[in-house]
């Protein structure tokens, strides 16, 4: 805690200290490297940062189309789905990128996102700088930027790689506005526009940015009003021209606001409006304003989600937060003729949070961290501008500031490092989130989640059911409870849990993907086969569900309902969603072309298999089973079963039955039939006594290879695992 602090002063007191030693050109080269290295010393660690369940899952860890890379149908992908209730192609192909260059590895699409957060910082201080032609107020408002606790959020967590994206578009956007102020040229015009397009399509939340063009033609620009920018020259406009110019701008605005907001309708995201009353998401938006002000001076307390108050606000917050943004706004429209960058700058923080406020109620979150991201700049430019002409008549001024500025960034950037590092994993994130919120039901849901795949059942269970207690009718949480009661073999209640999410979401994919998985646990196959296509159905691009119901049509071919050939082409589809890698699919599609007799196209799944695990025993012993006992002779290949036979017994020590049942079957058919009959009586030794369905099929083999002959199937049946 004491590093960052201690180099983060020693860094901005030099910069004070050498600052008469610079020319203009060679200090402001000083000030980029100091800005980046500031910002890359709090980052840093997050290059051993793990992925979190919250979203992390679906945009990137399980999400097939992010972690194959940059292929076609991944691309096509990324522009026509939604992405966790949004539309941001963009998005979706920077994360593609990242997995093609490194592979789905969390520490490196970190260190992205940190990337991306410190060009943002440096063109930030290139915007104003080039604007105001202000040198330190523009530093000022860069390093803010850059160290505030309130945008760890955004760094830090994968899934705003939206954040951080969507921002380096905003950033080059107004630095093409910028240009063309200086020219109006079409040529200059259409790189600013571009640069919007592009930052819509990383994340919607730029919908606000003709406004801000329109700040900036106010202050710092002076294209309209009675004060021209004195550092440059600058043709004045009227305001109706100004804003006919933006037309374009609020044209793709308007287009991504309809798309978004559809898109999030159509996911779930956008909340019921009767669930949220329009008055309590009004309050609730007033006092989140003065919350992001509060937590601007006093960053404390900072979680990953803040829970919506459902019961509604107290009067007096209400009441107090609406007196302070009407005095906020009166002081700085009183002030707006002389200081223009008050009303610009408090303008600019109101209006960019606007889509994200919570008028049209997008989740379950009251406020959050991350969509300070680019609003906040407009606070800091009230600061930065107003500290300045504050006390500029204040003697030893840029010596006094400028500590004082260091003392306030150093203590900003050690906090800073202390709220990255609780995004260390899932179980710091949320935990520290219970510590510092009330009634965080998705903390404890997201805690459960993560003690669930560490294997710790009876705390995840323990967590589910505080989330339960908080939020009772959430429908995932009743499917997550279900899912780890089913890992005890509590099915009964697991059943219970399942069929009460999918009454409160009758679209709740996994909830019947897990129903059907604990009626098969059950033998309840007839009705696991229905969860299973109301699953495909509900989500027919999902391959896990595609490859559950391939796998139970092949596995129970006497289900009413079964079609060996759907079986093969869902099986098929699963397998070139995940670009033929996952062998789980790869497994399912060889058991369905074996069904089918389709052997040469079996094994070559099996052979992809090996490609990838090529220690797999079970496939092994399937690819020898084949290759051993076909009724298609041109498939027989007694050499190549033994081969493989042998290995998948030395990987099981030789006490694997079913594994010495196919060695001994892969003897026979390379006519061994001495090594056959002593391989099957070592298989019969092994086999469990009350298994006589078994120990009976053994023996009518044996009895085969003792009169010299090979077993041949009549038929072939699916030994998948033997």
């Amino acid at each position: 805690m004491r590093i960052p602090l201690l180099l983060t002063i020693s860094m901005f007191i030099n910069i004070v200290r050498i600052m008469p030693k610079f020319a203009k050109k060679s200090l402001t080269v000083f000030i980029y490297s100091i800005l980046a290295g500031s910002t890359l010393l709090v980052f840093w660690q997050v290059r051993n940062f793990d992925f979190i369940t919250l979203d992390d899952t679906a945009y990137v860890s399980e999400n097939p189309h992010i972690t194959t890379g940059l292929k076609t149908d991944n691309i096509i992908w990324a522009f026509t789905s939604r992405q966790v209730g949004n539309w941001h192609p963009l998005t979706g192909l920077s994360l593609m990128l990242d997995c093609q260059l490194f592979g789905p590895d969390p520490g490196w699409i970190h260190l992205v996102n940190v990337f991306f957060h410190i060009i943002n910082t440096l063109l930030l201080f290139a915007v104003l700088k080039k604007m105001t032609g202000s040198l330190w107020p523009s530093a000022l408002v860069a390093a803010l930027f850059a160290l505030h606790p309130m945008h760890t959020e955004s760094v830090a967590w994968v899934s705003e790689r939206k954040d951080v994206l969507s921002t380096l578009f905003f950033m080059l956007t107004l630095l093409a506005y910028y240009r063309y102020t200086q020219r109006q040229t079409k040529a200059r015009y259409f790189p600013a526009l571009l640069a919007f397009a592009f930052g819509l399509m990383a994340k919607p939340m730029l919908v606000t940015l003709p406004f801000v063009l329109l700040l900036l033609d106010y202050w710092p620009l002076g294209r309209f009003g009675t004060v021209k920018n004195k550092k440059m020259s600058v043709s004045q406009k009227s305001f109706g021209y100004l804003v006919l110019e933006k037309i374009p701008f609020f044209v793709l605005s308007a287009i991504l606001s309809i798309i978004t907001f559809f898109v999030q309708r159509s996911s779930g995201a956008v909340a019921d409006i009767h669930n949220i009353p329009l008055q309590n998401r009004a309050a609730n938006a007033v006092v989140s304003y003065a919350e992001y002000i509060g937590k601007m001076f006093w960053p404390a307390n900072l979680a990953i989600f803040y829970p919506f108050p459902q019961a509604g606000l107290p009067t007096w917050q209400i009441a107090i937060s609406i007196l302070l943004l009407i005095a906020i706004s009166v002081f700085v429209i009183r002030l707006g003729r002389q200081q223009k960058y008050l009303p610009a700058g408090w303008f600019f923080f109101a209006g960019t949070l606007v889509p994200v406020i919570g008028l049209v109620q997008v989740g379950d979150q009251a406020l959050a961290d991350r969509y300070t991201y680019i609003p906040y700049i407009g606070l800091f430019i009230m600061l930065a501008w107003g500290l300045s002409e504050l006390f500029s008549r204040l003697p030893y001024r840029k010596f006094i500031l400028g500590i004082s500025a260091t003392i306030v960034l150093a203590i900003l950037a050690t906090y800073s490092f202390r709220q990255v590092s609780y995004w260390k994993n899932t179980e710091t994130i949320f935990s520290h989130a219970i510590d510092v919120t009330k009634g965080n039901y998705l903390a404890y849901t997201n805690l459960g989640d993560y003690l669930s795949r560490q294997g710790k059942i009876p705390l995840a269970i323990e967590h589910y059911r505080k989330s339960l207690h908080l939020q009772p009718n959430s429908s995932s949480v009743h499917n997550n409870l279900g899912f780890v009661l089913a890992i005890q073999g509590n099915y009964t209640q697991a059943i219970a849990h399942f069929t009460q999410a999918i009454q409160l979401e009758p679209d709740l994919a996994k909830a019947h993907k897990n129903l059907a998985k604990a009626f098969i646990a059950q033998g309840r196959f007839e009705q696991a086969l229905d969860q299973l296509r109301q699953a495909v159905q509900i989500n027919p691009n999902q391959p896990d569900f595609m490859n559950d119901l391939a796998f139970l049509m092949v596995t129970h071919p006497e289900l009413e309902g079964s079609n060996a050939n759907e079986a093969i082409r869902l099986a098929e589809q699963a397998c070139k969603l995940t670009n033929h890698k996952n062998t789980t699919y790869l497994r399912t599609l060889a058991i369905a072309y074996s069904s089918e007799e389709n052997f040469k196209d079996a094994i070559e799944q099996m052979k992809r298999i090996l490609e990838i695990e090529p220690n797999n025993s079970d496939v092994k012993n399937n690819a020898a089973w084949i290759f051993a006992t076909c009724p298609d002779s041109n498939m027989r290949n007694p050499s190549e079963a033994i081969r493989l036979a042998r290995q998948a017994c030395i990987a099981t020590n030789y006490k694997n039955p079913g594994k010495l049942d196919t060695l001994g079957a892969a003897y026979a058919s390379a006519g061994r039939f001495d090594e056959a009959v002593e391989t099957m009586q070592k298989a019969l030794s092994l086999i469990d006594q009350n298994d006589k369905l078994t120990f009976e099929q053994f023996q009518q083999h044996l009895d085969l290879y003792k009169a010299s002959k090979p077993y041949i199937e009549a038929r072939h049946k699916n030994r998948d695992v033997k």
